[in-house]
């Protein structure tokens, strides 16, 4: 074998071994990533308020989602009902938590009613009703279950009821029910937490 061959037997020899050479040490791209599992599992953040709405309002002794309300001012708010007697039946309240009407200010008492006015207009309008019911119920022998000052404000229409004063008995057995579905903290069957907030976002609207 010349030396010519012998040069190219060495080089093949050498190109072999270093084949079965072991790998150098992985690079920066090829690193191991986090099990998935191992990424922070914090729960997604909760969708922030609707604009000019705070994160939650208190009604009585409960927390009112900011998805129920769909109107505000620096005292008062309006928000859909959990059991709305009519299309358009709504509640206004303080923002304080305020058990009597007699206990509010001055102030709380002119913007409370200034806001059930406006929202009344609104909900009128809105339904085609022709008429407005204002009523409050003052103290747990008027039939007052949750102990905060509210408003409830309903458009009517003729023939909604057959009796005009029925309504009150109605307001009565409304009230009774809408305390007993917020001490369970569950939704109604006929109204869910979708219902109500795609509810006070149609009425957003007409603020707006």
């Amino acid at each position: 074998m010349n030396s010519s061959s012998l040069q190219m037997l060495g080089r093949f020899s050498v190109l072999c071994s270093r084949a079965v050479l072991p790998l150098s040490p992985p690079s920066l791209f090829f690193r191991r990533l986090p099990h998935p599992r191992a990424v922070s599992s914090s729960p997604l953040p909760t969708p922030p308020p609707p604009p000019g709405m705070e994160a939650s309002y208190k009604f009585g002794p409960y927390k009112i989602d900011a998805r129920e309300v769909f109107h505000a001012t620096p005292l008062s708010y309006a928000m859909v009902n959990l059991r709305p007697l009519l299309p358009g039946h709504v509640l206004v309240c303080p923002k304080r938590e305020v058990k009597r009407f007699a206990d509010l200010s001055s102030d709380e008492t002119s913007d409370l009613w200034v806001t059930a006015k406006e929202v009344g207009v609104r909900l009128e309008q809105y339904h085609k009703a022709s008429s407005l019911t204002f009523a409050i119920q003052d103290g747990p022998q008027a039939g007052q279950t949750v102990p905060h000052v509210h408003i409830h404000v309903i458009p009517r229409k003729k023939g909604d009821f057959e009796k005009n004063d029925e309504i009150y008995d109605a307001i009565d057995v409304k009230e009774r029910e809408l305390k007993e579905k917020l001490d369970l903290d569950i939704e109604t069957k006929d109204r869910s937490m979708e219902e109500m907030a795609h509810e006070a976002n149609e009425y957003r609207a007409l603020f707006s």
